[in-house]
């Protein structure tokens, strides 16, 4: 049965849906459907273990995200499926990152601040360094050729520089595609990875994700800090930031061999983000004055 099939016959519609393809999705196909209650977006996708995403989880925290009034409303689900309501808006590009940043801050203090209420049900914790460590075991499994040794050094070494910081309900996965601007105010979406953890991914994930620079990265960290982030935190969030790259980078290394949804171009995603992940450690390395 096609995707368009299955659509059809769910039994959550008003009257006949007219369904179209949403592009976009790096490990889910969504479409957007219409029927007479109005626009709706349809998620499908099965969990995905080598990327620690269960669809059960998914569907927990989008519920809160949605009570929280962070996320668009779910109207439907099934184990693999969600229906979650349409926002007319602009999904967000890299370029709108950094104008728009103390919108998307706000916002990311309101998940870190009022979602973890609304979660119910067993929630993940999301700590990347775990992540990216079992990245590396899965690619040692592919090649056990492979010689990972300093991508192993560079993940202990960053965790290590890591600043004790309280558990909140994060995204972990702030991608310009994942925010959408409705002309009044941003909404998150996609909540693959969302769960527990520290303040310090989401902060480091928009950093990596828009391409900021030393300035914006302190503009934002005074923002969201208050003017109270100290040394450690600095270099805390300057760690965590080559983290966030090395995850997209190894993401898509992983996904090519694992993944492979058709027409995502995931070697082009892993230049990219090995680009930037170089970059960071460059920056670190020059501002902190030693190798990594």
């Amino acid at each position: 049965m096609s995707f368009e099939d299955r659509i059809t016959k769910l039994e959550c519609w008003r009257g006949k849906p007219k369904i179209e393809p949403l592009s976009g999705g790096l490990s889910t196909r969504s479409f957007k459907v219409s029927d007479i209650g109005g626009d709706h977006v349809v998620r499908i996708g099965s969990d995905i273990p080598v990327h620690h995403v269960s669809r059960k989880q998914e569907r927990a925290v989008s519920l809160a995200a949605a009570q929280a009034q962070i996320s668009p409303k779910i109207t439907y689900f099934e184990n693999d499926l969600l229906v979650i309501d349409f926002i007319h808006g602009q999904t967000m590009t890299e370029a709108d990152m950094k104008p728009n940043l103390l919108r998307i801050i706000d916002v990311i203090r309101t998940v870190h601040e009022t979602m973890a209420s609304h979660l119910r049900g067993s929630v993940n914790i999301f700590w990347v360094f775990h992540v990216l460590r079992d990245y590396v075991g899965l690619l040692k499994d592919q090649d056990q050729n492979q010689d990972l040794s300093q991508i192993e050094k560079l993940i202990s070494t960053l965790e290590k520089l890591q600043a004790p910081l309280p558990i909140i309900a994060g995204h972990h996965d702030l991608l310009p595609a994942n925010i959408i601007d409705d002309g009044k105010r941003l909404w998150l979406i996609d909540w693959e990875y969302g769960g527990f953890g520290t303040a310090m991914f989401d902060l480091a994930n928009i950093s990596a994700n828009g391409s900021f620079n030393a300035d914006d990265d302190s503009h934002m960290l005074d923002y969201y800090f208050q003017s109270k982030n100290s040394e450690l935190l600095i270099k805390s969030f300057d760690a965590m930031k080559i983290a966030s790259s090395l995850r997209e980078m190894l993401w898509a290394r992983i996904s090519a061999h694992y993944l492979a949804l058709p027409g995502i171009d995931y070697a082009v995603h892993e230049l990219e983000f090995k680009m930037r992940t170089d970059a960071a450690i460059a920056q670190f390395e020059n501002k902190y004055g030693y190798s990594l």
